[in-house]
């Protein structure tokens, strides 16, 4: 259920709508404006970074992953309902308001992420993790839904994006708040306080259990190779999160009705996606479900560059929806297969770190490209694309029986 009340924020705010609305009408439609747009994401994910280790490990240490997850959503739900104040030339509120409501809702991703291994066994972390998938793109369809039976229902009566969109961001807000009561009221903390070594010194406590899972990473060498993998070809997947609908209005034409009916199929795709091989992937493995859905990615990059005709890019966008909803539930259940089960929520935290960085990395080469070439995004696609293939190159030498030994060793020793 947090799944389902937490993506409502990256379809509507990071996909769907206000990214676009912050590239047309915030910025203008400047040159810069969708590296303005990149660079605030990639200062979020820059404090993410700088935080998830820490915050995992203090979550492991106190046992404390509910808690530091209520802080979280708040945190996203009280700035994404602030940004109804952004309109027409409010830069800066914007930026500082992306920022922080990211970074709020990064901590949260990585913090229910790390309850993963205690809601299932071993052999079906696939199956959980696609269900967990498969209800936040339903999320997201119910939140950009009523954003659009909103936006439908405004522009009858002739309403400009800066005067229904900001109502569009409350709406996200609302449906974040009220559909993650069920995690709060209903998820119970599984996990042990582990022995504290400093006693109540939280912040030396947490960065020496840091200090030992990076002096111990030797012993998880496919951990920390997939880890890079992820790097890589989230990279890819990232920008096409961050710049879907920007990609799809200004190298496509499409207008904001357009792109969100867009994204909303997108999302019914990415559903089927989780769900479907949520089911096959502890069968078919962890890593060949991934090695799939990176050619799929590879496959769809090139059919959304070469696209002249809508037909083509909406094939190339459903496409795309399979593939973020097998790879996005394979790779989590991967780092669970990988997690010592006392380091859990330190583990989720370096994916997330893995993950946030790609998202400064995908989006910012995004939006480098398109402003140095004057607006080429089918260019800026075609390069960031690239990253899908060094992350296959990659994957080729991860061994998850392997992976899975030295964390049952770590679990056993500890």
């Amino acid at each position: 259920m947090f799944d389902f009340a937490n993506s409502g924020y990256t379809t509507v705010v990071i996909t769907a709508i206000f990214n676009a609305y912050f590239v047309a009408i915030v910025a203008n439609n400047e040159n810069w404006a969708t590296f303005a747009w990149t660079a605030s994401l990639a200062v979020s994910y820059v404090l993410i970074i700088l935080t998830a280790p820490v915050v995992g490990a203090y979550a492991d240490a106190y046992a404390v992953k509910k808690p530091l997850l209520a802080i979280s959503a708040v945190g996203c739900v009280v700035f994404t309902a602030l940004l109804y104040f952004v309109g027409q030339g409010d830069l800066w509120l914007a930026i500082i308001l992306i920022i922080v409501t990211n970074f709020f809702f990064g901590s949260g991703e990585n913090l229910i992420a790390a309850f993963l291994p205690e809601l299932a066994k071993n052999q079906s972390l696939g199956k959980v993790s696609g269900w967990g998938w498969g209800l936040g793109y339903l999320g997201g369809i119910f939140s950009l839904g009523s954003c659009l039976a909103y936006i439908t229902w405004a522009k009858t009566l002739d309403h400009e994006p800066d005067q229904y969109v900001p109502v569009a961001m409350v709406i996200t807000a609302a449906i974040f708040a009220v559909a993650s009561l069920p995690t709060f009221f209903y998820l119970r903390e599984r996990a042990i306080p582990q022995p504290h070594l400093y006693g109540g010194k939280v912040i030396q406590e947490s960065f020496l259990r840091l200090k030992n899972t990076v002096m111990n990473v030797r012993h998880y060498q496919d951990l920390m190779r997939f880890l890079i993998c992820l790097v890589f070809y989230q990279a890819g997947i990232q920008t096409v999160i961050a710049l879907a609908a920007i990609y799809a209005q200004q190298a496509m034409g499409f207008d904001t009705q357009e792109t969100i009916l867009l994204i909303f199929l997108v999302n019914f795709t990415a559903a089927l996606g989780a769900f479907a091989f949520g089911h096959v992937q502890d069968k078919l493995g962890h890593r060949a479900t991934i090695a799939i859905t990176l050619v799929g990615w590879i496959v769809m990059i090139l059919m959304a560059w070469f696209a002249d005709d809508r037909a083509i890019f909406w094939a190339a966008a459903n496409l795309a929806g399979l593939c973020l909803g097998a790879s996005q539930s394979a790779g989590r259940a991967l780092i669970g297969v990988f997690s010592p089960v006392s380091r859990r929520a330190e583990f989720f935290g370096l994916w997330g770190l893995a993950v946030k960085l790609s998202s400064i990395l995908g989006p910012l080469t995004y939006g480098l490209i398109s402003w140095v070439t004057d607006g080429d995004h089918r260019l800026a696609m075609l390069i960031t694309g690239s990253y899908f293939i060094i992350g296959l190159f990659i994957l080729k030498h991860v061994d998850v029986a392997r992976g899975q030994q030295a964390a049952l060793r770590s679990s056993t020793d500890a």
